[in-house]
């Protein structure tokens, strides 16, 4: 059955073009044209979309503002597609924080018909989005059980099984975190539970629209307590967050300092999470955590594998409750322990007790 999809544009002839290419093989079904974000949701309840392509620049109410609403009330996946994308603006930063899963650029969208394997790419990638929106999952039986042995009774409620999640938290030196879709929202919930203060070094790989990661670490620099910014090459890896830039891959040498790579192809990414996680599993061994969060396909599986051989420890957001479970429960397969976003980041912030009693 197609996917049920609403475009919300306030130009008419786009729309329409956008409501031609989506409709093009079937797989998505576009039930709702909205010009303004006023229309839109006041017909979301009749339409009943499971997927939403939003304009940033609307009459009215502001795609960024319906993001916001439509998140607050009636949660679903919502795509942003603006002109705004790719140009590292406050304002598509800001409609992923609100909410949106994913953006593409209206400049990189060919609509007609010689548009060829990339358009059929898109179609099914925002297929697979229109799944369950993260901010409202269905019933989920209780996390499986870490393997960890369980507190004795009367022991203080303040240390549970979650919490103690890396039980090689004392020579933990570098985190790698890895995500892809869905993830400015997953990194903002994990990154907020670290302190200002937090001693290690957390190298993050973000598959993103080009243009956008300098925005990306802005907001988060600005959201989280830990100091944010995007990786420079051969400086050393000290504490704090650094995102890799766009169009490099970002790796943590033996005498740890980050290096960029901007020439490997891996294939898919780059950055690739891959790279980045066997990184570390080289140069940190034991002192590795890999923490894969939200995405679609399998990048980051083999640096949990590589990091777990290493004796490093390996985290994964909860497959059931990501925005795209793809890259969570490859890296669970990889032998990496499923947390909820919230138990990760205790995780990750105990380490600064471990090393600070």
């Amino acid at each position: 059955m197609p996917v049920r999809v609403a475009i919300c544009d306030d130009s008419r002839t786009y729309a329409e073009a956008l409501r031609r290419f989506l409709e093009a093989d079937g797989t998505l079904d576009v039930v709702d044209v909205a010009a303004s974000a006023e229309d839109l949701i006041a017909g979301l309840a009749r339409t009943r979309p499971a997927l939403v392509t939003m304009d940033l620049e609307l009459p009215g109410i502001d795609g960024v503002d319906a993001i916001r609403r439509i998140m607050g009330s009636r949660p679903l996946p919502i795509v942003v597609v603006s002109s705004h994308v790719g140009r590292g603006g406050v304002r598509l930063t800001d409609a992923i924080a609100a909410g949106a899963v994913d953006a593409v650029a209206k400049r990189e969208l060919r609509l007609d018909r010689r548009a060829g394997p990339q358009a059929v790419a898109l179609r099914q990638r925002l297929a697979r989005l229109a799944g369950p929106a993260p901010s409202a999952p269905p019933p989920l039986p209780p996390p499986p059980p870490l393997p960890l042995p369980a507190p004795r009774r009367g022991a203080p409620r303040e240390a549970p099984a979650t919490a103690r999640a890396l039980p090689r938290a004392s020579v933990a030196t570098a985190i790698g975190v890895a995500t892809s879709t869905g993830g400015p929202g997953a990194l903002a919930k994990v990154l907020g539970a670290l302190p200002a203060d937090f001693p290690l070094p957390v190298l993050v790989v973000q598959h993103m629209t080009d243009g956008f990661t300098a925005g990306l670490a802005d907001w988060l620099d600005a959201s989280v307590p830990p100091p944010v910014r995007l990786a420079r090459d051969g400086e050393p890896a000290g504490a704090g967050v650094v995102i890799a830039p766009d169009g490099a891959h970002l790796l943590l040498d033996a005498d740890g300092r980050l290096r960029l790579d901007r020439r490997t192809d891996t294939g898919v990414h780059r950055p690739s999470a891959d790279v980045l996680l066997v990184s570390l599993a080289r140069s940190a061994r034991r002192g590795a955590v890999a923490v894969v969060l939200t995405g679609m396909g399998r990048d980051g599986a083999a640096g949990v594998a590589a990091v777990r051989d290493a004796g490093g420890v390996a985290l994964a957001e909860r497959p059931d409750r990501a925005a795209l479970s793809g890259m969570p429960a490859a890296a669970t397969e990889a032998g990496a322990t499923p947390l909820e976003l919230a138990e990760i980041g205790r995780a990750l912030a105990d380490l600064s007790r471990s090393r600070h009693p």
